[in-house]
């Protein structure tokens, strides 16, 4: 290895295959085709490392050999562009794992989980100096008395929201810039250089809106932390069994008719209403001192400090929604009892119950548990006893209660008997007189699909 950071200029197709951990014979094949190599093909450089490592990934992932190459010849450096974005420092002296942790100092087994955590398959196991700065980092954490167990929990989170974070930043980049600029007839250098243009003045907010979004986060993070804190000094038992365990109360929502309203719809228009749908939940729960944990599709899992919040604020999501010209009917379920924090998420019994509870309701029903009901009286919110119920995955039967406004905000609504979408007046789009029956749709198409299952 050559001295201080520095790498051979020049690697031998040999070098080249253990540094890749590519065969001999893909790279010799891939230099023929003019995807490796210098321009007489004799010698390699440690740009054709990575470049090696992003072509097994695009055949990996499904993407044929001569697509490759066609995009080459269509675009020269077509490769090289995407190189230049993930190693803008340009090529680095590489470590192998063990160099790293004897650097750091860290123990190996440590040092490979972690970077095996944090890291990128398809970019190898081969880590440059940040990456040994980073597990300094964690090594750090250690020793000031973090356990391994939740330093691994930490890493999985940032590695996972982070890595969502730059999927968003590149997909939507790809879709609503790069996609548009083509539509408008740029193609081949031009459209790469104004694409460059574009995405290295996106690439500037980046890290400025990292730093604001986490003290934001931060800052309710404390709030939380200081109730946990609090919860300590108060008159209830401290009843945590194991660590990282407190009290909540876990819902779920989602829409009442979404997967016929897809089929009806088609994907696009039900992203629409999925996305409306999101920025109802987020605005509500805000207020209500809620954290939204995750987002699959139309549900969402929500978890609040007490019941009452909980309930309130999924009522009040119902009444926002009321409001809408045309949006589908809500369901949902609220149980409350001691989670587990795992990863940035919460795991457990109760968990699955609340689960549970939401998978029971019907449209425009707020199911909730004798635990909530028992932790909550507020003004203008009626319990309905529902008697109890045996509920898919649950051993016993749970006790549940239909959570109501005395004051319906929904007033006259008609439901489109297609996609379930609820229509005010102004939301309908199409109507039909049928046997003395007035029918309402969102939309022509739903009207022709009525019409066709009726024949």
């Amino acid at each position: 290895m050559p001295p201080d950071d520095e790498e051979p200029a020049t690697l031998t197709l040999e070098e080249l295959a253990e540094r890749a951990g590519e065969a001999r014979e893909c790279l010799a094949e891939w230099r023929a085709l003019g995807l490796l190599g210098s321009t007489d093909g004799s010698t390699f450089t440690l740009l054709d490392v990575a470049r090696a490592r992003l072509i097994r990934f695009c055949l990996g992932s499904g993407v044929h050999l001569d697509t490759i190459v066609r995009a080459e010849a269509a675009e020269p450096g077509f490769l090289d562009h995407y190189l230049e974005q993930l190693f803008p420092a340009g090529p680095q002296r590489t470590y192998s794992i063990d160099e790293a942790a004897a650097q750091v100092p860290l123990e190996l087994a440590t040092a490979r989980r972690l970077h095996h955590v944090s890291g990128t398959p398809w970019l190898g196991q081969r880590i440059v100096k940040e990456d040994i700065e980073v597990l300094r980092g964690w090594k750090a954490a250690l020793e000031q008395g973090l356990p391994e167990d939740a330093l691994f929990q930490l890493v999985r989170v940032y590695a996972d929201s982070l890595g969502r974070i730059a999927e968003a930043e590149a997909r939507l980049f790809h879709f609503y810039a790069h996609e548009r600029m083509r539509e408008a007839g740029l193609s081949g250098q031009a459209l790469r250089e104004q694409t460059k243009r574009a995405s290295e003045a996106m690439r500037r907010l980046i890290e400025p809106a990292l730093l604001y979004f986490h003290r934001k986060g931060m800052a309710a993070a404390i709030c939380e932390d200081a109730l946990l804190h609090l919860a300590q000094h108060s008159d209830a038992p401290d009843r945590r069994d194991v660590p990282a365990q407190l009290r909540l109360a876990i819902a779920f929502l989602d829409l009442a008719s979404f997967t016929s309203m897809t089929e009806s719809m088609g994907d696009a228009a039900a992203a629409e209403v999925v996305s409306r749908f999101s920025e109802l939940v987020r605005d509500v729960v805000v207020s209500h001192h809620g954290r939204l944990v995750e987002q699959i599709g139309d549900a969402f899992m929500l978890v609040f400090p007490e019941a009452g919040a909980a309930v309130s604020c999924l009522l009040g999501i119902g009444e926002r929604a009321a409001q809408e010209d045309r949006f589908p009917a809500l369901r949902g379920g609220i149980h409350i009892g001691p989670v587990l924090y795992r990863e940035g998420g919460y795991v457990g019994t109760n968990v699955n119950i609340a689960s549970r509870i939401a998978s029971e309701a019907r449209r425009h029903q707020l199911l909730v548990s004798a635990e909530v009901r028992r932790d909550v009286s507020l003004p203008g919110i009626d319990f309905v006893p529902l008697g109890k119920r045996a509920l898919k995955g649950l051993s016993d039967e749970l006790e549940l209660f239909e959570a109501r406004l005395r004051s319906d905000a929904r007033g006259t609504r008609m439901t489109d008997p297609v996609c379930g979408m609820e229509l005010t007046e102004i939301g309908v789009a199409a109507r039909l007189s049928l046997e003395g029956r007035d029918v309402a749709f969102c939309s022509e198409t739903c009207l022709r699909r009525y019409l066709e299952g009726r024949r």
